[in-house]
């Protein structure tokens, strides 16, 4: 499928605003179709989220480079990821050379990305718990990409950023949302607004600090 990866990169990702050349090259290596389910790999590269199963989706390929882009993680980078679900943003970033603690509150979820990525040789820190709170025993972090929406950007996750570093979120109600990127201050500056960019919409964030579980 490595001609669709190059198509996608080009057509759905290139064309339509990202910049990054290292997202660029990244997505057009890791090999999207051991992401998602033997019945969905044919789509694997299409213009849209998938199932995954539990109720949760990959996003689209656009979205996961617009927010990997948005943070501007590079080699070395400490990255939190919220809401992993099978692991294809986690590995995106991995093969960027971030070093990614990724967080996914569904058990089998969890286990299969824990797995794949292993076998696909990708070193990434994976542990299932309620990711709303972030990981404050691991922090400081560069970047914290929360692929799950939230009613409003959490605090800890505000404290665990270190200085400059970004945190993207989609936040609003649960059927339309808004794509927030908040830099965290370095010492002696004032706190900064989040930037809005742009209408989204994802799964939503459950836990402590996302919506309630149904």
């Amino acid at each position: 499928m490595r001609e669709a990866r190059q198509d996608m990169v080009a057509r759905q990702l290139a064309a339509r605003g990202i910049k990054d050349a290292a997202v660029l090259r990244a997505m057009g290596e890791v090999p999207r179709e051991a992401f998602v389910p033997p019945q969905q790999r044919g789509f694997a590269y299409a213009d849209q989220p998938l199932p995954i199963g539990s109720g949760q989706t990959i996003s689209q390929p656009w979205i996961v480079a617009r927010m990997i882009e948005a943070v501007g993680i590079g080699p070395g980078s400490r990255v939190l990821e919220i809401g992993a679900g099978s692991g294809y943003a986690a590995a995106v970033m991995a093969q960027m050379g971030a070093r990614v603690l990724a967080i996914e509150r569904d058990a089998t979820l969890a286990d299969t990305a824990r797995d794949r990525l292993r076998e696909l040789g990708y070193e990434v820190e994976l542990c299932c718990a309620d990711g709303s709170g972030g990981a404050p025993g691991s922090a400081p972090f560069d970047a914290i990409i929360v692929s799950a929406a939230g009613p409003r950007l959490p605090d800890p996750l505000r404290r665990q950023l270190a200085p400059g570093g970004r945190l993207i979120m989609p936040v609003g109600s649960q059927w339309a949302q808004r794509l927030l990127r908040l830099t965290a201050p370095h010492p002696g500056d004032p706190d900064a607004d989040p930037e809005d960019l742009g209408g989204v919409r994802f799964v939503l964030l459950l836990g402590a600090e996302g919506w309630d579980f149904p």
